[in-house]
């Protein structure tokens, strides 16, 4: 196979045009390919010499299919990277986005074909645009190339870099939309990354507002999905699902209903209620893919979190053996379980057969919780005001006294 390199003075664009139309008409005989080979260079000059670029990146695009099935990856990445070069010639931003658009949409229509040389196509096009939101396309592109080709390895990096990337891209509520869905999609298929997953999830579901009814439809599925990856997931305690617009919709519709409250048991309510809802719903579970046995031992947990919130400080092992059903034995074992996933901070008591509880996670941060956080702080101001009005008016007497003695020596 030839390799693409220039051994003359002819441009390295004409070399490649060149190139290209030779293995396209390469079946068709010399007689036949060599005035089809002449047309294409000269018409690829033409556009050229009349600045045309993104007539000259369409011309090079139309034999790409063929390159991609004959051509060597070497070959096939210097072509590519010439073409793409060729989105620092136009000055008009909107035509550099044109073309980037242009050789991005060819470059993803085999996604099973070569998909990581075509990422690393990609990711060239990507680091020679200038234009943020060009190339916040490309990388679109390059999320649903990687997903649709198996190759979300090489993309994964990327993703650790994103909130960098937000900052420059400055993208609206659209495409904050499309993004975070696609990172969503691309972690949860990935082992170890279902905490991220979740995060962008969330940020997709945070996108919609009350006032965006219209468009509010479109995130049921979405939101059921959060809810379900919350509950199946062993070590997420807490979330802000409840005070989310797209969650609180789901509360009346008659197919997510169900999984609305689901939710609002794990994160409001104990035991008995989730083995109520259980009773009377366990086919739902069955088709989300939740196992019974699991949810009651995280449910349990969040049965404990909630007795340290809302119980004395101090909790009697027969409150905690009747709210989590078990036997006197196990209570010690679930209270180690709360602590070593941080729920509690708490002492055990054997003697007296008490919990004592310093702190609790709590299982939702809404609006009562900042009410309840700004109480504390507006208290500890006054607090603190008040030590150092004592401190102040302690150091007054005090140099008040030492001048008098001064006086009375003197």
């Amino acid at each position: 196979m030839t390799t693409v390199v220039p051994t003359s003075e002819e441009d390295p664009v004409l070399s490649v045009v060149r190139f290209t139309a030779e293995m396209s008409w390469a079946d068709a005989g010399a007689e036949t390919a060599e005035p089809e080979v002449n047309r294409l260079c000269v018409e690829a000059q033409k556009c050229m010499i009349e600045g045309r670029w993104l007539d000259l990146v369409s011309l090079m695009l139309a034999s790409a299919d063929i390159i991609f099935s004959k051509a060597s990856e070497k070959d096939l990445e210097c072509v590519f990277t010439i073409m793409c070069n060729l989105v620092k010639k136009p000055e008009s931003l909107d035509q550099v986005h044109e073309m980037a658009e242009l050789i991005s949409a060819k470059i993803i229509q085999q996604p099973n074909d070569k998909p990581a040389l075509r990422l690393k196509i990609l990711f060239n096009l990507y680091n020679l645009l200038e234009n943020p939101y060009s190339r916040f396309c490309v990388y679109l592109k390059s999320l649903n190339l990687a997903t649709a080709g198996k190759v979300t390895e090489h993309i994964l990096p990327s993703i650790k870099k994103m909130d960098n990337f937000l900052k420059e891209w400055n993208l609206g509520v659209k495409d904050q939309r499309e993004l975070f869905l696609a990172i969503s999609n691309i972690l949860k298929e990935n082992r170890g990354s279902t905490k991220d997953s979740f995060m962008f999830l969330t940020k997709y579901l945070e996108t919609f507002s009350s006032e965006d009814a219209s468009n509010m439809n479109e995130a049921k599925e979405e939101a059921a999905r959060a809810i379900v990856d919350f509950v199946r997931s062993p070590d997420m305690f807490k979330c802000d699902l409840l005070d989310m617009p797209a969650i609180a919709q789901l509360e009346k519709d008659a197919q997510y209903g169900p999984v609305y409250h689901l939710l609002k048991i794990f994160l409001t309510q104990r035991l008995d209620a989730y083995l109520d809802f259980e009773a009377a719903n366990s086919a739902l579970l069955k088709t989300y893919g939740l196992v019974h046995d699991d949810c009651i031992s995280k449910m349990r947990l969040m049965s404990l979190v909630d007795l340290g919130l809302n119980e004395s400080s101090q909790i009697p092992y027969s409150v905690i053996k009747q709210a989590l059903q078990i036997d006197d034995i196990e209570v010690e074992l679930w209270v180690v379980k709360a602590i070593t996933a941080k729920l509690l901070d708490c002492k055990i008591d054997q003697m007296n057969q008490v919990v004592i509880v310093s702190r609790c996670m709590e299982r939702v941060f809404g609006v009562h919780q900042w009410q309840e956080l700004r109480t504390k702080l507006v208290t500890w101001r006054g607090n603190i005001a008040g030590v150092i009005s004592t401190v102040q008016a302690n150091k007054i007497t005090e140099d008040s006294t030492q001048a008098m003695q001064g006086l009375a020596i003197r």
